[in-house]
């Protein structure tokens, strides 16, 4: 008797957390992103990370197309911190933590951008100094990508 409940309660709760993921489906639809980061706080990054998967968490992978334009000192994000002395960023902020955050987003169909006029300005080189970047990830300018991504009907957010 004690097991037939435990496995009714069981079942109550899974349908109920189905049912909270439908529900939030409905509530959001679907939606087209673009997150901007062009700063080097790496507790502020951090930040736009938690955001970015709350915000997959609430809408479903599923219903979101969600892009990280970065320009100027927000490629901090990726510049690995053994790298950054070779660059003229002050900084890299891609630790192992902030690498695996960025991973288990891209696995979640995240996409990152990166301006190449940052690039050429700070003397990044992307295949050594970035964190798993590569030429099809790389935007013209970064300020024009989030103006095109704008008027392709993409919400803009600056966390």
């Amino acid at each position: 008797m004690k097991m037939m409940k435990f496995w009714g309660s069981l079942l109550t709760v899974v349908a109920l957390l189905a049912g909270m993921q439908v529900m939030a489906g409905d509530r959001y639809g679907k939606q087209k992103v673009v997150y901007h980061v062009n700063y080097d706080d790496p507790k502020q990054q951090a930040g736009a990370l938690r955001n970015i998967q709350n915000h997959i968490n609430a809408v479903g992978a599923e219903n979101l197309d969600l892009k990280v334009v970065m320009h100027g000192k927000g490629l901090t994000m990726l510049l690995t911190p053994d790298a950054a002395a070779s660059t003229k960023l002050k900084m890299g902020n891609a630790t192992d933590e902030i690498q695996a955050k960025i991973a288990g987003l891209k696995d979640q169909g995240i996409g990152f951008e990166v301006c190449s006029n940052t690039l050429k300005g700070k003397k990044i080189d992307y295949g050594k100094d970035l964190y798993d970047v590569s030429e099809a990830d790389i935007v013209p300018s970064g300020v024009a990508e989030l103006a095109r991504l704008q008027a392709m009907g993409y919400t803009y957010i600056k966390p």
